[in-house]
């Protein structure tokens, strides 16, 4: 493999090509921002929103958690209460079944977000969140029926 860097040295003369003009110029500069990719652990982190939940806040980091956790909750509740009753017009029903579909495939791409963030405690949160959610309104734990659902499964 070709070394440029020589090449640039010593047969172009030392020179290398001009650089093209500072793109944006008059704009601050933006901090500088590290993306975690693979899972870490602390605090230090951003969920969902630029800032949130702040740096070296371990209240605010509690809150992004259990944020998490409700949302993932959220749509395992979605995901097997029936609204829609069969006495109600078809059009309606209809319309209201895509409407809780679309809120919570929203939901559900927001929790994937969240563990996008790949902190660990997010990642266990998100997790525990459809976990419990899941023992409650999809198992037969608390008074499901042995029949099993009629409820399409979460397909987003």
């Amino acid at each position: 493999m070709e070394d440029y860097g020589y090449v640039i040295r010593h047969q172009i003369g030392g020179k290398l090509p001009p650089s093209p003009p500072f793109i944006g110029a008059g704009i601050r500069p933006h901090r500088k921002m590290m993306m975690h990719m693979t899972f870490f652990w602390g605090i230090d982190t951003e969920v969902l929103f630029s800032g949130w939940p702040g740096h070296g806040s371990i209240g605010m980091y509690a809150l992004a958690l259990i944020f998490v956790f409700v949302l993932a909750f959220l749509v395992e509740w979605l995901s097997y209460t029936r609204f829609v009753r069969s006495h109600q017009n078809d059009v309606v029903a209809g319309v209201l079944q895509t409407l809780l579909y679309v809120v919570r495939c929203g939901i559900g791409y927001m929790v994937m977000l969240a563990v996008m963030s790949f902190n660990g405690g997010v990642f266990l949160a998100a997790v525990g969140g459809h976990a419990i959610g899941f023992l409650i309104f999809g198992s037969r734990v608390f008074g499901k029926s042995s029949q099993p659902s009629d409820l399409p499964q979460m397909k987003c």
